[in-house]
This record gives C-alpha cells, sequence and structure tokens, in this order.
C-alpha cells in the first residue's frame, strides 16, 4: 500500500510541473517588436539636411549642440574684438 501511496505522490507532482513544452513556459517576445517602427523612418542628417524633423536623434543632438557653440564663440569673437591684447610685430620697434 506504501508503494502505491508513493507513486500516487510523484504522479501528482509530476503532474503539477509543467513541462517545458507547456505554453506557459515559451518564451513569448511580447512587446519587444523592433521592427515595428511609428512614424516615418528616421534618416542621417546629412542625406536630408533641410528637414531636421527627420533626423535621428543622435545626430539632432550633435548638429544643434555643435551650432550652439558656434553661435558662443562668434559672440565671444564679436564682443572681445576678435584680436589679441598683445600683439607685436617683428622688426618694429618704438625708438625713433
Amino acid at each position: 500500500m506504501a508503494a502505491w501511496t508513493v507513486a500516487a505522490r510523484r504522479a501528482t507532482t509530476m503532474a503539477r510541473l509543467p513541462s517545458p513544452t507547456t505554453p506557459s513556459l515559451l518564451h513569448r517576445r511580447g512587446l519587444a517588436a523592433a521592427a515595428d517602427h511609428h512614424g516615418p523612418p528616421k534618416v542621417n542628417c546629412w542625406q536630408d539636411p533641410m528637414s531636421p524633423s527627420k533626423w535621428k536623434e543622435e545626430h539632432f543632438v550633435i548638429v544643434s549642440l555643435s551650432g550652439w557653440g558656434l553661435l558662443f564663440y562668434g559672440g565671444y569673437k564679436l564682443f572681445t574684438g576678435g584680436k589679441d591684447k598683445n600683439k607685436e610685430t617683428v622688426g618694429a620697434s618704438d625708438k625713433t
């Protein structure tokens, strides 16, 4: 009788454990659909330079930060005169 109970317990535990082919253990990708794009495809900034809305995000960031850097540098050079204060010429002397 004890052998029957042990066998019955093993059968119930085997029935409770899902087999590897059970649909609950199969891998499903759910929301990980990388190929499903929303909206128009993004392009490189040099392929369509006149429409920044179509650019890739990282290209937009690089171009806009470069533009701001040039704007600040140009403003600095404009307001500081764009030349050094201690400019010396070779061969010129103050003695007359």
